[in-house]
């Protein structure tokens, strides 16, 4: 029987991981080892300067090995993969994500950070995330078959697969678009909003401007348009 790996960023109470191993156990056993709390945008960062702490939970999925982690999504698969999973996975899912992880926003994701971890470890990785709201209709719709179709797919060295998926009602979806690369464009174009906070000190918080223009066969095209994404995506760093 398969084994897989699940993580995310959301952290192990989100909702996207429940819906990921419910989906998953049809596809073997599944061990979830993901992080207390929130951790996005924390890249493929990990813990070097002191030790990091894992223990069992209850989780909403039956037989589901579930462990909680005080580290990065990085973290997760390292110690998943490493120390927690016997024998290691055969396959680690991160997500389904909280909002989209497609163009320039990858390099910044946890969510893909985790997966290009797993990469490196040499274990075929698949990242799934969806727009940030409630609408899950196209999600529950094609993830068993997404899965499905991904599971035997090779990948090269340091290569994910990256799904995405639209959030939209499934009669206004036009559907999947496979081989979709990683867009060069922006999903949100940043700018700092500045806040005098005393003489000599400035505070800056970031506000997203948000893009609705991209390239024909990228995976932001994709998702403007109402499609679920399906694309490799490969970590050069």
């Amino acid at each position: 029987m398969r084994k897989i790996l699940i993580t995310n960023d959301d952290g192990i109470e989100s909702d996207g991981i429940v819906r990921l191993a419910r989906a998953a156990v049809e596809f073997g056993e599944v061990w979830v080892v993901a992080p207390d709390s929130q951790r996005s945008a924390m890249s493929h960062g990990i813990t070097l300067n002191h030790s990091i702490e894992a223990w069992k939970v209850d989780f909403d999925v039956p037989d589901v090995h579930a462990y909680a982690c005080d580290g990065k999504p990085a973290d997760c698969v390292r110690i998943g993969v490493l120390n927690i999973v016997p024998g290691k996975p055969d396959h680690v899912f991160s997500g389904i994500n909280y909002g989209y992880n497609a163009a320039s926003d990858i390099q910044y994701s946890a969510t893909a950070g985790a997966a290009f971890e797993a990469a490196f470890q040499k274990i075929h990785t698949i990242a799934f995330s969806e727009e940030a709201c409630k609408i899950h209709e196209v999600t529950d719709q094609y993830l068993k078959e997404i899965m499905a179709e991904l599971l035997d797919k090779p990948l090269g060295i340091n290569q994910i697969w990256n799904v995405n998926f639209p959030g939209c009602r499934l009669t206004e979806c036009n559907g999947i678009l496979r081989n979709r690369k990683v867009s060069t464009d922006v999903f949100y174009g940043d700018r700092y909003m500045e806040t005098l906070v005393s003489e000599g000190r400035i505070s800056y918080m970031v506000e997203g401007i948000r893009n609705y223009s991209a390239l024909e066969g990228t995976d932001l095209k994709a998702i403007f348009d109402k499609c679920v994404s399906v694309g490799i995506a490969t970590n050069i760093s």
